[in-house]
């Protein structure tokens, strides 16, 4: 399947709610790689395979570029703050980017900023621009996308070089957790009232990407009201739960389809129709559908700063990326 390499960075005003003033998490797919925090001041492996194979050299390294990051963060909590005249209160600024590598071999990139919940800007990253998702961001991805900073070419470099790099690195380090496959437990049940509503629930699974959906008649799809939300489970797997209400009507089977990159062939539980305790199980029906589903994970992530209006000379420096020197930060 598809692997992902992702950053999290997050810069707070103050230490409420007991958050450090900076901290930065990276993953490998739904994997925690890595961590680094104000109150630590290094950067810590966060699985047993990252520990083993990348030296102290490394962990150096990954340090200077949080330290970095970490000046700039603070810097521009202020400058936010400071642009939408904000002299007190708990404020923060956000950061995700990284890289995918599809089974075809495509690749794609992804970075975000935000400022207190609100998207800020986001890099395009087919036109290799900087796009300010609110007014206040229009100076700063101005500034950006200049001749003189030529923000968006850097990040093009990064992300389709040094991040994919990385991404097969770290896959080669813990390929034996990150592609393993998990097949998934699949029951059935229905609570009668007005209505039937019918609840099928696939659990224990791995990786997290998984199509779960109500059938009737074999063919037309049943609409669920309830939002499909994977859940994690305390082992690594999930468990997710999709519901349908139905007016059964003579004639009419229903059925839950699951499809899973640890299934060779579609599951199929078929209801047996209305249970005297509502709580009916169904009978796993495996049926030859020659193909195995592969579920891209959309990576979504939050990012932004603030503009402080009247003040263009004093502006956001950007942030070094992972895996490349502190000495690539640039002023914007």
């Amino acid at each position: 399947g598809s692997h992902s390499l992702r950053y999290y960075y997050t810069g707070v005003s103050d230490r409420a709610f007991g958050l450090p003033e900076f901290s930065t998490v990276g993953y490998v797919d739904d994997i925690q790689i890595e961590r680094y925090s104000s109150d630590i001041g290094r950067d810590e492996p966060a699985t047993q395979w990252m520990k083993e194979k990348e030296g102290t050299e490394y962990w150096e390294h990954q340090t200077q570029v949080s330290k970095g990051s970490e000046a700039w963060f603070k810097h521009n909590v202020k400058v936010a703050m400071d642009r939408f005249n904000q002299s007190s209160g708990t404020h923060m600024v956000q950061r995700m980017y990284g890289c995918e590598l599809g089974d075809d071999g495509s690749i794609r990139g992804y970075y975000q900023d935000g400022y207190d919940g609100r998207e800020f800007f986001a890099l395009d990253t087919e036109k290799w621009v900087y796009v300010p998702t609110v007014r206040e961001a229009q100076l700063t991805t101005q500034k950006w996308n200049s001749p003189e900073v030529n923000g968006p070419e850097r990040r093009k470099n990064y992300l389709q070089n040094i991040c994919i790099e990385g991404l097969k690195r770290y896959l080669s380090y813990g390929r034996a957790e990150l592609e393993r496959r998990v097949r998934p437990h699949v029951k059935i049940s229905d609570h009668q009232s007005d209505t039937t509503e019918l609840r099928c629930q696939a659990y224990g699974f791995y990786p997290r990407e998984i199509d779960v959906k109500w059938v009737k008649n074999g063919r037309d799809d049943v609409h669920s009201e309830e939002a499909k939300e994977i859940l994690p489970n305390p082992d690594g797997s999930y468990q997710l739960r999709v519901t349908a209400e139905v007016t059964p009507k003579e004639g009419d089977s229903y059925a839950c389809h699951v499809e899973h990159s640890s299934l060779e062939e579609k599951l199929i539980v078929v209801w047996p129709g209305p249970s005297k305790d509502g709580q009916n199980m169904g009978i796993i029906i495996a049926i030859a559908v020659v193909a195995v589903l592969l579920i891209v994970a959309a990576v979504a992530g939050f990012a932004i700063y603030k503009k402080r209006a009247g003040k263009p000379d004093a502006g956001y420096t950007a942030a070094a990326n992972r895996d490349s020197p502190p000495s690539s930060i640039v002023s914007a």
